[in-house]
């Protein structure tokens, strides 16, 4: 007979596993990856996944002093599962040191350490666990933040990457104290509804009638600015670049405007129609690559939230730092720059481009629009437009907005984005 608490415990180890051995994001894997598993197993799977990632590190020195060397990954996996079971979730020791000990001896990899896990994870001084420094970012990655923002902002970040993030959400009407109210969020300044992250979301009222969707605040900012900027939105053609999910295709299209969704991705667009439905919105939608497509006329304005490392959003998804190294860069550098160079020649004379990135890297943000103004001596930025309610002075850069996880402290935090308004001679 199994053991009970093993099944998700599993299961989240091989997640473990396929993040930070295999470099495979769990966006990519949780869809399809947890279908065997009862309802409550499964949302633990998930949590215990993405809690042991978020604090891999500091499981790593706690552990350190009762290691004589680094076992492999995948006992190195089950012994930060353990520990972040007793630390975190304040789990009884002698059950999780039960269940590590015999997932241990399920495979030919971990068995041999099974001993060796069974003698370290009785050991370990859980209350060492909050001396120990919060996980940092890996080296691939604090390295070009620190030269972009200084080591302390850097820390910062790191902190409000260690405290996770909340669940935001957008409301169709406009109305953030309404909606608030309704669900038992904050209203918060930019317009958006802050609840806590455990909240189910299609139990909350309202999600059914599609009355608000699942949006971070510092994401519904670009198309806030979008939709000022052209004052009144009613009525323009506007085009959303790369829109799935599509939450930024919906703030536009509840403000009026007639709005064209691209997305490269059939799967994404087909949730992009869902979300559509479910909120009664409407919009064209296309799937095609942004870098063959042309549209039939040009566009008053166009939303380019183009692909990116989205290193800001590191705080709800701590897998990122496990699965990528940063080989990617120098493609999506060139990316950026192509797709910015299409949505220059499809729009209007005197029409908008909000170009943004949920990235922390100034390559991905303030060089990219540095470059563009060179490139397009037709193309001048437009601040005004990025002061949408909420938004603070301190936020604004010569370039744009940049947002970054550590503001609103006192308030669960945000994530990374970069946001420039860019408007095209007339």
């Amino acid at each position: 007979m199994t053991k009970p608490g093993l099944a998700p415990r599993r299961s989240a180890l091989w997640l473990l596993g396929q993040v930070t051995g295999e470099g495979r994001l769990l966006s990519e894997l949780l869809p399809r990856a947890l279908d065997k598993l009862p309802p409550e197993d499964r949302a633990r799977a998930q949590r215990l996944t993405v809690e042991t990632l978020r604090w891999a590190d500091r499981a790593d020195r706690v552990l350190k002093p009762f290691l004589k060397k680094a076992p492999n990954l995948p006992v190195r996996n089950a012994l930060r599962m353990a520990v972040v079971e007793m630390a975190v979730d304040g789990a009884a020791a002698h059950g999780v040191v039960d269940a590590a000990v015999t997932l241990m001896g399920e495979t030919k990899k971990t068995k041999p350490a099974a001993g060796l896990a069974n003698a370290v994870l009785r050991k370990v001084d859980v209350a060492a666990w909050d001396r120990t420094q919060l996980p940092k970012l890996p080296n691939w990655l604090r390295g070009p933040l620190i030269a972009g923002y200084g080591r302390r902002k850097i820390e910062a970040m790191e902190a409000a990457h260690a405290a996770g993030a909340p669940l935001d959400l957008t409301p169709k009407d406009g109305d953030a104290a309404a909606l608030g109210a309704r669900v038992g969020g904050v209203a918060l300044p930019t317009g958006s509804v802050r609840l806590d992250s455990r909240a189910q979301v299609t139990a909350l009222p309202g999600f059914e009638s599609g009355d608000w969707w699942v949006q971070d605040a510092a994401a519904a900012t670009p198309a806030r600015a979008l939709a000022g900027g052209l004052a009144p939105a009613t009525g323009a053609r506007v085009l959303d670049m790369c829109a799935a999910p599509g939450g930024k295709t919906m703030q536009l299209a509840a403000a009026g405007a007639e709005v064209t969704a691209l997305d490269l991705s059939e799967h994404r667009m087909t949730r992009v129609a869902e979300n559509l439905a479910r909120t009664g919105l409407s919009a064209k939608t296309v799937t095609a690559d942004a870098l063959e497509w042309t549209p039939d006329a040009p566009f008053d304005a166009i939303l380019l939230d183009a692909p990116c490392s989205a290193t800001g959003t590191i705080r709800r998804h701590p897998d990122l730092p496990h699965a990528r190294d940063g080989a990617e860069f120098a493609g999506l550098f060139a990316l950026q720059e192509a797709m910015l160079d299409r949505a220059v020649d499809w729009l209007k004379p005197g029409g908008l481009l909000v170009y943004c990135t949920c990235s922390l890297l100034p390559d991905e943000g303030e060089v990219q629009i540095e470059e563009a103004l060179t490139r397009h001596p037709s193309l001048r930025l437009e601040t005004d437009v990025l002061r949408v309610p909420g938004v603070e002075d301190g936020w604004l850069c010569d370039e744009g907005l940049r947002l970054t996880p550590d503001l609103w402290k006192d308030r669960g935090g945000m994530d990374g984005f970069f946001i420039a308004a860019l408007r095209k001679d007339a």
